[in-house]
């Protein structure tokens, strides 16, 4: 039986401090849908993930920033955890390359933390989103419409708060990336 996501590759974005299942579990189930995953780092070898303060497994790195290319992805996850999406931000390579998902209308998936790196790249402005609540006052200056539930979908955008929404993050996730483009992220105001 053909999946939802067959033809489809997902670069999903992230480097040393993910939070451990906001990369796994998203991994899955995409894979399980017939998605192509790859890990995108800004450095190759492994990352490092963390299970809230602790340090939990490494992952394999498929591609690095250098060699990435947006063109060459249908969809983007921006896993969550602390250290990760505030790394991340620092790395001019990863704002572009979230910059052009959030300018091509691809479809985005972040959950936690992961959308700190989205106000950087231009993605937040004008979308509902939700979060790990300390990023409220972030996204709301950077003019996102931020509330307190498990999944919020904008436009091919997915967002969710913590690990317990996983379930629902994934549901969306695949339904929107099987939906592919929406006509680019930008505000209704644009």
């Amino acid at each position: 039986m053909p999946g939802k996501l067959d033809r489809k590759t997902v670069a999903v974005l992230a480097t040393d401090g993910f939070e451990q299942v906001e990369l796994t579990e998203p991994v899955k189930a995409l894979r399980n849908e017939g998605a192509e995953v790859r890990i995108v780092a800004p450095k190759g070898g492994q990352i490092q993930g963390w299970n809230h303060h602790d340090k939990a497994d490494r992952v394999d790195v498929d591609v690095t920033l250098d060699q990435a290319d947006p063109d060459g992805f249908d969809a983007l996850v921006l896993p969550g955890g602390v250290i990760n999406p505030d790394a991340l931000r620092l790395e001019p390579k990863a704002i572009d390359f979230v910059r052009s998902f959030v300018q091509s209308g691809k479809p985005i998936a972040a959950i936690c933390h992961g959308p700190w790196t989205l106000i950087d790249a231009g993605g937040a402005k004008g979308k509902r989103m939700t979060s790990w609540p300390s990023l409220k006052t972030d996204l709301g200056n950077a003019g996102a419409a931020w509330e307190d539930s498990e999944v919020v979908t904008d436009r091919g955008l997915v967002t969710s708060r913590k690990p317990d929404d996983l379930p629902a993050f994934c549901r969306k996730m695949v339904e929107e990336f099987a939906e592919g483009r929406h006509g680019g992220h930008r505000s209704a105001a644009e």
